[in-house]
């Protein structure tokens, strides 16, 4: 049996180990596209913050490990797919055939439509190579503007941050964060920076960037922004979201609407062809629709969960796992459950800029729906429970409605009442491990 793994990041290296171990006599080829050994690109930010080496962001650091494993690496990049000859063609030309194949090709940056984006010193953050000439470019007092401040664009700020430049953060929408923060939350987190001296604009798109001195690579940036204002910049950073790498799928028939579409073992529409990590399209029970779930740790259990299915031990994917605690430069975030309300919906905002907390708290009926919580850690595990377990509130609805710091109170009380014969669920330490994702049936 011969099983071909597209992509040779975390999610291609995990299913590549699981196949080994559980077929132990099959042939395994791990397709990587760059010259490089298989990193983590979540560990980027952390390199360029001077956090770790070079080699510390690569996923098994024995230059001989993968020929030890029995795992042929292959350096390429599919250009088309047929499922009906199982033939892979690559973009020198050559075919690779597979028997049972994996898809975890990844994403890649989506970039904005702005004039001079592809100038010398404009850079997405999405390779080893592109860490590099940012670290070049981010010198201590250099300045250094970042466009997006989404999660993504958060850890580029304060990786930048760490290394002393003068640091300036465009933002298109009202707030940052404004994927997982409500308004007041994101004003906060943005007044924090501010007060760690991070110029932000919020609801401010960059229209231009330009340059008296194009082919000189330290030459200066002018950034041009919506609001009027222009920047000098020595080096500029874009993180303005990811588009999955399923263009060769064109004409395969494999489906992929915004990803790869999977069902719960990870397996697309054809049989014996699999999707997992940032290119698989998913079904989340929690809200209802398909997602990209694209962070590493869905990546490695939807990895594993196609590696078993391929090995013919039967795997499903129990559910995704979400990035919902946030560190912003010190300050503490979250975003539990609907933390956007519902039509028809109650809430209630307290904040104390002073001290930087702030909570939202949003209701359907009796019920906690979803929050939004900065500088306060204390109540995580409350929040966490009540939402994740439809808590019915009663008569303590109306008092949270008045006065949101009596949580401890109704949780008590609620769940005590409840949920008597339960309690243990509701005391997971917070931070604690999740149970692993897939589960052999």
């Amino acid at each position: 049996m011969k099983h071909v793994i597209l992509g040779n990041g975390p999610a291609g290296v995990i299913a590549a180990e699981t196949l080994r171990k559980n077929a132990p006599a099959d042939d395994i080829v791990l397709v990587g596209d760059e010259a490089e050994m298989p990193y983590s690109r979540m560990a980027l930010p952390n390199l360029i913050a001077g956090e770790i080496s070079e080699s510390s962001t690569q996923l098994r650091r024995d230059k001989d490990y993968f020929a030890r494993q029995r795992i042929q690496q292959i350096n390429g990049r599919a250009v088309h797919i047929s499922s009906r000859t199982r033939t892979i063609k690559m973009e020198d030309g050559s075919i690779l055939s597979f028997d049972k194949l994996l898809i975890a090709t990844g994403s890649r940056p989506r970039v904005p439509a702005i004039p001079g984006i592809d100038f010398p010193g404009v850079h997405a953050c999405w390779t080893l190579d592109d860490a590099r000439q940012i670290m070049q470019l981010a010198r201590p007092r250099s300045r250094v503007v970042v466009i997006g401040a989404g999660f993504i664009g958060c850890l580029m700020m304060e990786a930048l941050a760490s290394r002393g430049v003068d640091l300036t953060i465009i933002e298109k929408r009202d707030r940052m964060m404004a994927g997982a923060l409500s308004k007041g939350a994101g004003d906060m987190v943005q007044l924090w920076c501010e007060r760690k001296g991070i110029k932000v604009h919020t609801s401010t798109r960059v229209v231009a960037i330009g340059s008296n001195t194009l082919q000189q690579v330290g030459s200066p940036r002018i950034v041009r922004l919506s609001n009027g204002v222009q920047l000098q910049a020595d080096l500029v950073v874009y993180c303005t979201g990811s588009t999955p790498n399923i263009d060769f799928l064109k004409g395969s028939g494999i489906k992929f609407v915004q990803g790869v579409v999977v069902d719960a073992a990870m397996q697309t529409n054809i049989p014996d062809i699999y999707a997992a990590g940032d290119c698989a399209e998913t079904f989340d029970e929690a809200s209802g629709r398909s997602v990209i779930a694209g962070v590493q740790p869905n990546a490695a259990d939807q990895a594993y969960c196609a590696a078993l299915n391929m090995s013919d031990k039967h795997a499903v994917q129990r559910g995704l796992r979400q990035i919902d605690v946030f560190d912003t430069m010190g300050l503490i975030s979250s975003s539990f459950g609907h933390w956007q309300g519902v039509r028809g919906g109650q809430w209630v905002e307290v904040a104390d800029e002073a001290h930087f907390r702030y909570m939202r708290l949003e209701f359907s009926r009796d019920i906690l729906i979803g929050c939004n919580v900065v500088g306060i850690t204390e109540h995580a595990n409350i929040l966490r429970g009540l939402i994740q377990h439809q808590v019915r509130l009663g008569e303590w609805k109306d008092r949270l409605l008045q006065d949101p710091t009596l949580l401890k109170q109704a949780y008590a009380e609620c769940v005590q009442e409840q949920f008597v014969d339960q309690a243990s669920v509701f005391h997971t330490p917070y931070g604690s491990p999740a149970e692993p994702a897939s589960q052999a049936v």
